[in-house]
């Protein structure tokens, strides 16, 4: 089972002066748990090599047993440190993506036409995949076979408005996934701030903030697995 896990190389807080990236426990939580399903896990980003760390993400309080466990496992720093340059995979060569979320990707991810072609394709080869936190917004641009927003009709879930307002970055963010999301014409489901949440539309996985990176990636190894029990 091979898995592959899209970072943000995106590390400028709009126009804050402030530094953002991917958000720490989303990386570290699902790669654990894909690593000790066995599960070989590799890493992408639009620009390869280390990809940013949203330094807020590693403060004292948002830390926890898998952050931990990640920055002192070898085998993960050196494979963060070396991501995989995101034009050079494809969906073919792997069962399942992962999206890890932080502000990061709402910048470039959202906008990258690599990103974009890889869930389109992952998901026209009928294999699943999963976007946890700020990483669904990279919905909003992604097309249906039919030309229509991929999010259409579709339940789905990410960071809300309101943790955004918590966060104090609702004047800061490039636009606010929730509102797209409905805009778009697909279903919201959101559950309280903080809260773990995770919604499965039929190969579309979605976790609504960090909290619930963990369960999203537990839910892709049982949609990996029903896809080969069918």
């Amino acid at each position: 089972m091979k898995i592959l896990m899209v970072l943000t190389s995106h590390d400028q807080l709009g126009n804050t002066g402030k530094k953002t990236g991917f958000w720490l426990e989303e990386l570290a939580a699902p790669y654990f748990v894909f690593r000790d399903a066995g599960a070989e896990v590799a890493l992408a980003s639009p620009k390869g090599g280390q990809p940013p760390l949203d330094p807020k993400s590693n403060e004292p309080a948002f830390q926890t047993e898998d952050t931990r466990r990640f920055e002192q496992d070898p085998a993960a720093i050196a494979a963060l440190a070396n991501t995989l340059r995101l034009s050079d995979v494809g969906q073919a060569d792997y069962d399942t993506v992962f999206f890890p979320g932080g502000h990061g990707p709402l910048w470039d991810l959202t906008n990258d036409r690599n990103a974009h072609a890889l869930i389109e394709e992952t998901l026209a080869a009928g294999k699943p995949l999963a976007l946890v936190c700020h990483a669904p917004g990279i919905l909003t641009k992604v097309k249906a076979p039919d030309g229509g927003p991929i999010a259409k009709g579709r339940t789905v879930t990410g960071f809300t408005n309101s943790e955004e307002a918590a966060v104090q970055l609702v004047e800061v963010v490039p636009y606010l996934l929730e509102d797209v999301l409905k805009e778009q014409g697909a279903k919201f489901s959101a559950t309280e701030d903080w809260a773990v949440h995770v919604v499965q539309d039929d190969q579309l996985i979605t976790g609504q903030n960090p909290a619930s990176s963990k369960q999203a990636a537990r839910l892709l190894l049982n949609a990996l697995g029903n896809e080969a029990a069918a």
